[in-house]
């Protein structure tokens, strides 16, 4: 069994990751941190085996409570890191140094220099460094895996495609009223935090047809004014065949609301929610058209995210859905998006 320690005490952490580490027989919770002590403690409470589970935080400062003392501990063997955007990097450092396994909330840093400079120095540390696995939960759900097999199973060239997510943050919404997302300090806002979810789907989905964006063009916008920089992106993809698709992601509309993202070919189309998926093709013998729809119980994907972090240390090595490099694709067509709005639908390179 791994000891691992929980490392932020926010809502994701506490809703997601406390219970997918708890979910996982091979897996043993050792310890949580936080910065502040009653966040840790109440983060503690809510473990099944809460009185085992040790408590760090940085205030009050309390000899043998920070963080490094956490990372001295040798029956720790991994750390899941959920932390704030901006505070993660010098964290999943940190943790690395220390000899422990780190899987860390995406995306994989807050631009795309920062995370090449992170990616570059933990590639520095060689074959016998521990791993390091980013958490991008979406590549786990059931559907979309469900939806890539379909993609690819049909086969055919891409013809076009589209990612359209429309949503609007409230001002009670319990994430909004975080404060480094009320007031960000990264690029995008709630675009970053949350969009980079929709364009890893949409990525897996053009990979299982061959396909990887190589060009954006992109008009971004703010409709509600509390959720700044920017809340809306509307843009035009284009894949290394050629082939152009459409990319709309929005948290600034009231009065519509979804997730859908379609991949259509030569041989079909998959149109995939996170509860269903349907496709539609021609049946090979007759030619007639042959449609269907498979749905499927919600799921966020961390439980199943998390039983990849800890078969890969079992074996050595991060699962390739999970890797930083993987991570770094999703970031470097989010930040794209987002350059390119800056100017009015600048052509971008990715």
């Amino acid at each position: 069994m791994v000891g691992i320690a929980l490392l932020g005490a926010g809502i994701f952490a506490s809703q997601e990751h406390l219970p997918a580490i708890e979910a996982d027989p091979s897996l043993e919770l050792k310890a949580v941190y936080s910065r502040s002590q009653k966040s840790a403690e109440t983060l503690a409470s809510a473990s099944k085996n809460a009185s085992s589970v040790d408590v760090y935080y940085d205030s009050p400062a309390v000899a043998g409570k920070s963080l490094d003392d956490l990372l001295r501990r040798d029956d720790i063997a991994a750390v899941a890191v959920v932390l704030p955007i901006l505070t993660q990097p010098a964290v999943i450092q940190k943790a690395i140094k220390a000899g422990k396994h780190v899987l860390s909330e995406k995306p994989v840093a807050a631009d795309v220099d920062a995370a090449k400079k992170l990616i570059s120095w933990y590639d520095s540390l060689g074959a016998g460094a521990p791993i390091w696995a980013v958490a991008e939960n979406f590549r786990f759900i059931e559907s979309l895996d469900y939806a890539a097999t379909k993609v690819a199973g049909f086969g055919g060239k891409v013809a076009t495609f589209r990612l359209q997510k429309y949503g609007f943050v409230r001002a009670e919404d319990k994430y909004f009223n975080t404060a480094w997302r009320k007031v960000p300090e990264h690029q995008g806002g709630f675009l970053l935090d949350g969009g980079v979810h929709f364009v890893a789907a949409l990525r897996l989905l053009l990979a299982a047809a061959g396909q990887e964006i190589k060009q954006l063009a992109c008009f971004s916008a703010l409709l509600e004014e509390r959720l700044l920089p920017v809340d809306t992106v509307n843009a035009v993809a284009v894949t290394q065949d050629g082939k152009s698709g459409t990319i709309t992601m929005t948290f600034g509309t009231e009065f519509k609301s979804g997730l859908e993202i379609e991949v259509v070919t030569t041989s079909g189309a998959v149109a995939w929610t996170p509860t269903s998926v349907r496709t539609v093709t021609n049946n090979s013998a007759s030619g007639e058209r042959v449609e269907d729809t498979k749905e499927f119980l919600y799921s966020s994907g961390v439980k199943e995210e998390m039983v990849a972090f800890s078969q890969a240390i079992g074996a050595g090595k991060a699962n390739p859905l999970q890797t930083p490099a993987e991570a770094l694709k999703d970031l470097e067509i989010l930040q794209g998006l987002l350059k390119s709005g800056e100017g009015n639908a600048a052509l971008t390179q990715i």
